[in-house]
């Protein structure tokens, strides 16, 4: 076994997907790549997630992979909202769907019992997407079940305890707005004590440490050798984070973008987080807090656009900025930087080209993008990642607005890439190549008077 892994096994679990990558670290490609839908289980006692239908993917895609290609360790990345309840080797209940509403049904008792905004930094959020909610609901609707938990442990370290036999717990996926971490002193809330569960929980890792090697079991499996060491794992939007901070200085500026856009305020701070306009705390790979926000950007651009997105001309531009064509927030209430706006158009959007539509909406989503940076009281370099990035007009005013230079990050700095990394070790220098800068496509000399009229 080579004594600096370079083919990192990936299992990366996404809410709507599940992949198995192999990702070479000294090219920066992902040298294979094998996909299945992530189900959900609609059955009692809730709906829960395929975890043995995945147990089954991941080890015969592992077979496959290690047949053709080499494999010096194994890591994992998953989607955050999501625990496991264990009783000993065994889950004592299946694993919540965040999307279930059931958690919603305890909202009364659990407003009053769940830590301060000035805490957690934790947003109340709707059904299991504050982990804390779906524990509260667990333990109260299945309350011997939950008697027989031994451990809890984040998802990514669900995944690693199988491979290993080794238990853990890893702040990523504790602070991801779970009400149950306090990232600004690095410890449990006073929720999670005030609950018992701090007791419960699997002991804290690094997302960095190397847990074990593959069992006996899992290496006649699959084929891989027996020393193959296990990396802990990591939440996956700090996974799509962690390039930049191998390679970037405090303070700059993550948008990962995509259904969600988040904002990261690396170096930041969060004492002036407005939780009623989608301000939160991340924690990152190294326990440190980062500020962030968030809109769905994404859902907003397929929805104005009605699927139909066209690039637009600078003549499009042009006639958007002199004609005034705006759109206001939010289509997507309840979330962002503008929660409780009624979404509109200043024109009937039918009556557009899909290339000026198409204008208006990136325009649109840029001004919300410097409104959730605001709220995060984000700073430095703004770096792109993710599908904005192919959005030049996107890109273009995002930089006049902010007086900021805005970069697009080049390669493949997604979550298996961040996932791969922990193998190189809290000090390792990545292998990306460079940014690209943006500007000259789109003359936006009229874009202040623009927003200021759509601000006011």
């Amino acid at each position: 076994m080579s004594t600096t892994p370079r083919f990192i096994a990936v299992l990366d679990v996404g809410k709507t997907n599940v992949k198995l990558v192999v990702h070479d670290l000294e090219s920066g490609e992902d040298v294979f790549v094998r996909t299945r839908p992530n189900a959900v289980v609609d059955l009692p006692p809730y709906p829960h997630y395929d975890v043995e239908g995945m147990w089954t993917f991941f080890l015969d895609t592992l077979k496959d992979a290690a047949a053709s290609q080499r494999i010096d360790a194994l890591s994992f990345t998953t989607h955050g909202a999501t625990f496991a309840l264990l009783a000993g080797s065994e889950l004592a209940l299946p694993i919540l769907d965040y999307e279930f509403r059931g958690p919603d049904t305890l909202d009364g008792t659990y407003s009053g019992a769940r830590p301060s905004f000035t805490e957690s930094f934790t947003p109340r959020l709707p059904g299991g997407l504050n982990a804390g909610a779906q524990l509260y609901w667990q333990a109260r609707t299945y309350p011997d079940a939950f008697a027989r938990v031994t451990a809890i442990v984040p998802y990514p370290q669900y995944w690693a305890f199988r491979f290993t036999g080794v238990l853990a717990s890893e702040p990523t996926s504790l602070g991801v707005h779970t009400d149950l971490w306090a990232p600004e002193s690095r410890g449990y809330s006073s929720f999670a004590k005030a609950e018992g569960w701090d007791s419960l929980f699997a002991p804290l890792r690094s997302a960095f440490d190397k847990l074990g090697t593959v069992t006996a079991d899992i290496a006649a499996r699959t084929g891989l050798p027996r020393d193959t060491p296990v990396y802990c794992g990591i939440h996956d939007s700090n996974a799509s984070l962690l390039p930049h901070l191998l390679s970037r200085k405090a303070p700059f500026t993550v948008l990962s973008t995509g259904t969600w856009v988040i904002v990261f305020a690396v170096g930041g701070d969060a004492s002036a987080l407005d939780a009623g306009r989608d301000g939160l705390c991340n924690v990152d790979a190294f326990g440190n807090p980062v500020p962030s926000s968030r809109f769905m950007g994404g859902r907003e651009f397929d929805l104005l656009t009605d699927g139909k997105a066209k690039k637009p001309t600078p003549e499009d531009v042009r006639a958007v900025l002199d004609g005034n064509i705006m759109v206001r927030p939010t289509f997507i209430p309840g979330c962002g930087p503008f929660p409780a706006g009624k979404g509109t158009w200043s024109v009937d959007p039918t009556s557009l080209s899909a290339s000026v539509r198409t204008a208006a909406v990136s325009l649109y989503l840029a001004m919300v993008a410097r409104a959730a940076m605001a709220v995060a009281s984000a700073a430095g370099p703004i770096v792109i990642e993710g599908p904005f990035g192919r959005d030049t007009l996107f890109a273009e005013a995002l930089q006049q607005l902010t007086g900021r230079p805005v970069l697009i990050a080049a390669g493949t700095t997604g979550t298996s890439t961040g996932a791969a990394m922990l193998a190189l070790g809290p000090g390792g220098c990545p292998n990306l190549p460079s940014d690209r800068s943006v500007g000259g496509a789109y003359d936006l000399a009229n874009l202040k008077h623009y927003a200021d009229l759509w601000a006011s």
